[in-house]
């Protein structure tokens, strides 16, 4: 009788349904570690500008659209979700400043990065998606240089955006390792209007700073005194002694295009002359 012959097993590193298993989580992470590390490698990029800000922020054009779509609605039928829906596309319109503020601060970084003697550094970085975040990569396309979205996989799909430099377009599904990837390059972060999410991402930064987790010297602008100074009473933190004061020294705060790029560009210089040496033009 003739002995069947038994199929090769899957080697472990391809099985599918075990590497997406509970089992193999500490594998998972371990691949969001090393993937972007590889690449960012054989990239060649050395350290970063973060851009966080809003996924909710539209572009003036986009937002002009919809104010003039959401006016014109209840001009016609002035009923209360008429009325709520201009209110709400006003407040975008408003908003959508710090969108253009996002693009044209990117633009500037990025064509400052370009003249550099030592190429890929200051490399602008944003979480990939919308809003703000498609605001950066869009500036930095507009100077013609590399860009990095760090997106993470989220319920209601966080698309990444079109402006990201497509061999610098990362996904995520662990919050923290995409975090420590938006720490661990940056050597600049600049922080525009957001929700929880921005919340999130400045508290995070501002306490590795306080702790001294985070080494080296870096840069945290805040752009829009009034609208962070509206949303986070610093000085009532200091005086109410859960905060000291010279923890305010952490951050800067900017309100122009110009105005960021001028502190970035002259802090980066200090901090780091020899990385930021430009080159001759003869």
């Amino acid at each position: 009788m003739a002995r069947s012959i038994l199929s090769r097993a899957d080697k472990s590193y391809k099985d599918l349904p075990f590497l997406n298993s509970p089992d193999a989580r500490s594998l998972r992470i371990l691949s969001e570690f090393l993937h972007p590390h590889s690449r960012f490698r054989r990239v060649g990029i050395k350290d970063t500008v973060v851009f966080f800000g809003s996924a909710r922020l539209s572009s003036r054009a986009a937002a002009r659209k919809a104010e003039r779509a959401a006016r014109k609605a209840a001009e016609a039928r002035r009923t209360k979700k008429n009325l709520t829906r201009l209110e709400d596309a006003s407040v975008d319109l408003e908003m959508s400043g710090y969108y253009e503020d996002a693009v044209a601060l990117a633009r500037k970084m990025t064509d400052w990065s370009k003249r550099l003697f030592h190429s890929n550094r200051f490399v602008v970085c944003s979480g990939g998606g919308p809003g703000i975040m498609e605001a950066a990569n869009r500036g930095a396309k507009l100077a013609r240089g590399r860009s990095i979205g760090l997106n993470i996989s989220l319920p209601f799909e966080q698309n990444p955006n079109p402006f990201i430099s497509p061999e610098l377009n990362f996904e995520f599904h662990y919050f923290f390792m995409r975090k420590f990837w938006f720490v661990y390059l940056a050597k600049a972060f600049v922080m525009f209007p957001g929700g929880f999410g921005t919340f999130d991402e400045l508290m995070e930064v501002l306490t590795l700073l306080q702790t001294a987790k985070i080494k080296k010297p870096v840069v945290v602008v805040l752009y829009g005194r009034e609208f962070w100074n509206s949303v986070i009473r610093f000085d009532e933190l200091v005086r109410r002694r859960l905060i000291s004061k010279k923890d305010l020294n952490l951050f800067e705060f900017a309100d122009t295009p110009d105005e960021a790029y001028k502190l970035l560009t002259k802090r980066l210089r200090a901090l780091y002359p020899k990385e930021t040496e430009e080159q001759q033009v003869t």
